[in-house]
């Protein structure tokens, strides 16, 4: 039987945005894992709090789009490592705040320079207007521009 069907998966754009993500992130996501031992949430949770200040587990899950158990897990194990610190809210306290360490902070600096590294050695795939372009057309499918 032959088959007749005409969709197009490699052409898919979700199909091929995580193909993308994927191979890009690959030999950063062995830079974190095989120097501080964590997985993609953790180094995520890490940098939001390293750009952002003391956040709540909520807010970090807002903003990287993040389903509240793995950020939950993810920053227990920062806690475990002793890269963050966990203080309940004055305000409200069902809340935690949550806030790098130096060692949490020395982790971010390191990997946030070799992430700088990696974003322009990506870069040179592209022109500088390519580059532009295609960060602005992400943003836009992402919902931030």
């Amino acid at each position: 039987m032959e088959n007749s069907d005409t969709f197009d998966l490699q052409l898919f754009l979700p199909y091929l945005l995580n193909q993308a993500a994927e191979e890009s992130s690959l030999s950063f996501q062995r830079v974190y894992k095989d120097r501080y031992g964590m997985l993609r949430t953790e180094w995520r949770v890490l940098f939001h709090l390293g750009i952002f200040g003391r956040m709540t587990a909520r807010d970090i899950g807002l903003r990287a789009k993040l389903h509240k158990t793995k950020i939950s897990r993810a920053v227990q194990k920062l806690a475990d490592r002793r890269f963050i610190t966990r203080h309940r809210s004055d305000t409200d306290r069902r809340q935690e705040l949550l806030e790098l360490t130096v060692a949490g902070r020395t982790a971010y600096l390191d990997l946030r320079t070799i992430a700088e590294r990696y974003q322009a050695d990506l870069g040179t795939e592209f022109t500088k207007a390519e580059l532009a372009l295609l960060q602005n057309m992400l943003q836009r499918l992402a919902g931030k521009a």
